[in-house]
C-alpha cells in the first residue's frame, strides 16, 4: 500500500513538474527574453499619471475657463478621482477573467478617449464627464504588474514591479512642469490632445510589444458586487472630496458616510457567499495582504501632501513673508526631482526586498517619508531647499510603493494578482483622497490676509507636514505587524519555480502543499488547465 502511494506521488510529482514547465514555456512571447515589456509597461503607467496630474497647473483657473462656480469647478478633479477608485479593482478582476493584456488596452483607450472630449470642451458637463472616462485608466498599472508578475523571469521580477510601482508617482512628479509650461505658454486645451497623444503611443506600444497572459481565471464576473463596490466607494469619497464645500457636518456628508458602512456590509456579506466574487475577502483578510493595503492608505495620505503644498509654496508672492514667488513653470520643475528620485531608488528597492524582505524595504520607505516631512517643517524657505524635500521624499516613496506589489503579490495566488494590485492601487487612492481633504482643511482654515484675499499661511502648512509625518510614523507601526522578512520573501516569482508543487486533483492541476489558499488559474495555450495553492 506504502508503495503504490510512494509510486502516485512520484507520478504526480513528475506530472506537476510538466505543468509548470508548460507555465513557464508560456513567458515572454512576443517579446523574445521579455526586455521591451518593462519599460513598456512603465510607460502606459507614466503616461496614466500624467492624465492623472494634467490639471493640476490649471486647476486656480478652472471657474474661469469654465464659466462655472469654484464649487461645481472642483468636480473636474472628483470626477476623476471617483471613477479611478471604482475601475481600479474592476479593471483587476477583469484582466483575470478575460486577459490583462486586453483590459490593460481598453484601460488606456478610456484614457484617449476621455482626453478627446476634454480637449474639444469649455463646458464644465462635457469636461467632468470626460475626465471622468479618463480616470478608468487608473486600472492600467495594477494590470501592468500582474503582466510582469506572469511573464518575466524570476530574477527581473522584483525589480520590474518595483519600477512599474512607482510609475505613478514618476509620471505626476514629471508630468506637472510640462503641463504647468503648456498651461502658460499655449492653449489649454492641448494638455488634453497632449494626453490622447501620449495614450495613443502606450497602446500601440502595449499592442505589439506585450504579450497576452497565459494564466486566466476560470469564473464569471461578479455584476452584482461591481455595483455594490462601485456604490460604496462612490458613497465613501464623494463626502471625503467634497466635505469642505459641503460642510463636515452637514447631513449630505454624514449621511452619505452612513449609507458607505451600510453598502459596505452588505457587499461585504454578499461578497463571502457567492462563489466568484469580484474580491476574494477571504484572501483580503490575510495578515500580510490586509496590512499592506492599510500601510498603502497611509503612504498614499502621506505623498500628496507634498503636492498639495509645496506649488503653493513657490507660488505666493514674496510679499506673504513665506512665499517663494515662483512662476507656474518653476514650481513645477521644482517637484520634478520627487519622480526622478522615485525612479532612480526603485531598484535600489528591488535589492533590499530581495536581500531583507519586502517588510523591511517597507519599513524604511515609511522612516525616510517620517523623517523628510519633519525637516521639511523647517526647510521651506528657499527654492533649494523645497528640491532637497521633494528628493527626499521622493526617496521613501519610492521605497514604500515599490515594495508593496511584492507583498500583496507575495500572498495571493497568480490568479488573483489583477483584483490584489488592483485593490491594493484603490488603497492608495483612498489615502490621496483622505490626504487631499485632511490637508485641504487644514490649508483652509490657517490662513492669512493678502490684499483682498486670504491665503494659507505658513502654520498651516507646516500643520500639513506634520499630518503626513503622522500618517507615515502610523503606516510604520502597521508595516511592523506584517510577517517576518522570511516570510514575506516568498514571493510571485518563487512560486512559479516551486520545485515542491504535487499533483492533486488530476492531470493538468498542480499544488504546492503548506500553501495559502489560493483561486485557480487557467492556460489558454494547450499548457496547464489550472494551478492551485492550498493549505
Amino acid at each position: 500500500m506504502n508503495r503504490e502511494k510512494g509510486r502516485g506521488r512520484r507520478v504526480a510529482e513528475s506530472v506537476g513538474a510538466q505543468a509548470e514547465a508548460g507555465i513557464r514555456a508560456g513567458r515572454g512571447r512576443g517579446g523574445g527574453d521579455g526586455r521591451w515589456l518593462v519599460p513598456v509597461l512603465a510607460f502606459g503607467g507614466i503616461s496614466v499619471a500624467v492624465m492623472q496630474t494634467l490639471i493640476v497647473p490649471v486647476v486656480a483657473q478652472l471657474p474661469s475657463l469654465l464659466d462655472t462656480s469654484t464649487s461645481n469647478a472642483s468636480w473636474v478633479i472628483t470626477s476623476t478621482l471617483l471613477s479611478g477608485a471604482v475601475a481600479t479593482p474592476i479593471m483587476g478582476r477583469l484582466g483575470d477573467l478575460y486577459g490583462k493584456r486586453r483590459i490593460a488596452l481598453l484601460s488606456l483607450g478610456l484614457m484617449v478617449l476621455g482626453s478627446l472630449i476634454c480637449g474639444f470642451t469649455s463646458a464644465l458637463v462635457p469636461m467632468v464627464i470626460g475626465r471622468a472616462v479618463q480616470g478608468f485608466a487608473m486600472g492600467a498599472i495594477p494590470l501592468g504588474i500582474s503582466i510582469m508578475r506572469d511573464e518575466l523571469p524570476p530574477e527581473r521580477l522584483g525589480s520590474a514591479m518595483a519600477f512599474m510601482s512607482s510609475s505613478l508617482g514618476v509620471g505626476g512628479a514629471l508630468g506637472m512642469p510640462l503641463a504647468a509650461w503648456v498651461a502658460q505658454y499655449t492653449d489649454w486645451h492641448v494638455l488634453f490632445f497632449g494626453a490622447a497623444g501620449i495614450g495613443v503611443v502606450a497602446m500601440a506600444l502595449v499592442f505589439f510589444l506585450v504579450p497576452e497572459s497565459s494564466l486566466r481565471t476560470p469564473g464569471r464576473f461578479d455584476v452584482l458586487g461591481t455595483l455594490g463596490l462601485s456604490a460604496g466607494l462612490v458613497a465613501l469619497l464623494l463626502p471625503i472630496s467634497k466635505g469642505a464645500d459641503w460642510g463636515w457636518g452637514s447631513a449630505r456628508v454624514l449621511g452619505l458616510l452612513a449609507a458607505a458602512v451600510v453598502i459596505f456590509l452588505l457587499w461585504g456579506l454578499l461578497e463571502l457567499r457567492i462563489a466568484d466574487p469580484l474580491v476574494d475577502l477571504r484572501t483580503t483578510a490575510r495578515r500580510q495582504v490586509l496590512l499592506t493595503n492599510l500601510a498603502s492608505i497611509m503612504v498614499g495620505l502621506a505623498f500628496y501632501a507634498l503636492t498639495l503644498v509645496l506649488p503653493q509654496v513657490l507660488q505666493l508672492p514674496a510679499a506673504t513673508g513665506y512665499g517663494l514667488g515662483q512662476s507656474m513653470v518653476v514650481s513645477g520643475l521644482c517637484v520634478a526631482p520627487m519622480g526622478i528620485a522615485m525612479m532612480l531608488v526603485s531598484s535600489l528597492s528591488a535589492r533590499l526586498s530581495e536581500a531583507r524582505g519586502p517588510k523591511v524595504s517597507l519599513m524604511t520607505g515609511l522612516v525616510i517619508l517620517a523623517a523628510s516631512y519633519l525637516l521639511g517643517t523647517v526647510l521651506l524657505s528657499a527654492v533649494w531647499q523645497t528640491m532637497l524635500l521633494s528628493v527626499l521624499i521622493g526617496v521613501g516613496i519610492g521605497i514604500a510603493y515599490s515594495a508593496m506589489p511584492a507583498l500583496i503579490l507575495g500572498a495571493v495566488d497568480p490568479s488573483e494578482s489583477g483584483a490584489a494590485n488592483g485593490l491594493n492601487t484603490l488603497m492608495r487612492s483612498i489615502g490621496t483622497s483622505t490626504s487631499s481633504a485632511v490637508v485641504g482643511v487644514v490649508l483652509a482654515r490657517m490662513t492669512s490676509p493678502l490684499g483682498h484675499t486670504r491665503v494659507p499661511n505658513l502654520d498651516g502648512f507646516r500643520t500639513a507636514f506634520l499630518i503626513a509625518a503622522g500618517a507615515a510614523l502610523l503606516g510604520l507601526l502597521i508595516a511592523a505587524f506584517l510577517p517576518s522578512s522570511a516570510a514575506s520573501r516568498r514571493g510571485p516569482a518563487e512560486f512559479a519555480e516551486d520545485p515542491h508543487l504535487v499533483q492533486r486533483g488530476g492531470p493538468g492541476t498542480a499544488t504546492r502543499p503548506g500553501g495559502a489558499v489560493g483561486a485557480r488559474s487557467t492556460a489558454e495555450d494547450g499548457g496547464p488547465a489550472r494551478r492551485e495553492a492550498v493549505s
